[in-house]
Order: structure tokens, then sequence, then C-alpha cells
């Protein structure tokens, strides 16, 4: 029987296949779902802020996507999921409020989105898919055993990345 374990808001958690992570209320904030299909390993951070060293109170490591996808990585590798197996998929970074006058601190689904982008792109580990952007929130369950990615919003389709 299939187990999926909750992962809250600026928090992350590791699991072996058959067992699966979900996560709710992506708005700004975005999942970053890393897996290793060979040893079933998978691991999900849902991250609300793009750089750690932006912010005075940044004690909550998973809270960042700087921090969190370093600490994601090191309990997969940990767990026997070699860094070099590694593979992503995303989703999240939604915009979920218009504004006139867009500053920096009204772009944060964007900027968590390039962060997380970036952060990946130096370790070395592909993204595979994502669904990103728009003006929807959206809960997401990732299965580490085919890498399958379900993302639900209200008022859109169901969607398998």
């Amino acid at each position: 029987m299939v187990e999926i374990e909750k992962v809250g808001m600026a928090d992350l958690k590791i699991c072996k296949a058959p067992n699966a992570l979900t996560t709710l209320g992506l708005g700004s904030c975005v999942g970053i779902c890393l897996w290793d299909t060979a040893s079933g390993i998978g691991g999900l951070a849902h991250i609300m802020l793009p750089d750690s060293k932006k912010i005075k109170n940044n004690s909550n490591i998973y809270k960042f996507a700087d921090t969190a996808i370093d600490e994601l990585i090191k309990q997969m590798v940990i767990k026997g999921a070699p860094k070099s197996r590694l593979k992503a998929k995303i989703a999240g970074g939604a915009q979920m409020f218009a504004f006139q006058n867009q500053n920096e601190a009204m772009r944060v689904g964007t900027l968590n989105v390039e962060a997380v982008r970036k952060k990946l792109m130096k370790e070395g580990i592909p993204i595979i898919a994502q669904d990103t952007g728009g003006s929807h929130g959206r809960t997401i369950e990732f299965y580490p055993q085919t890498g399958k990615l379900v993302i639900r919003s209200i008022g859109q389709p169901e969607k398998t990345i």
C-alpha cells in the first residue's frame, strides 16, 4: 500500500518508493521534487523565498530555494540516491495577486522559480518537467518510483507531468 507523506510549507521530506509525497497550497511558493528511479528515493521541498542571504531571520533552511535544495540533495545522498542520478520536476511560482506597480517583492513567484532553476542548474540536476507561473495555486503529489508529478488546481484540469 502506498503511503503519502505530507510536506508542510517551508519543509522538506524524503521517502522511498512506493511511498509518495504531497504538499498543499503552492501559490508563489515552489515545490521541488527530486528523485532517483534506480534507488526509488525521492524528496520534496516546499520553498517560500528565493534567497536566504537577503533575509535577516533565515534560520529555517527549508524556507529558501538556495538552502533547501542543498539540504534536499544532502539528505537524499545520505539515504542512497547518488547526486549524479538525480532529476527534478518543479511546480508553483504563481503570481497570485495583480498589482499595477510590480516591484520585486510582488514578483516573489517568478523570483522563486528563477532561483530554483539557477540552483538546480548549478548543481547539475536537470529539470525534466515543470508547471510554473500563472495565477492559480497548486497542490501536488509526487511519486518517486516513476517520477510522476500530479498537479491539482481549482478551476483547472488535473495535470500529470
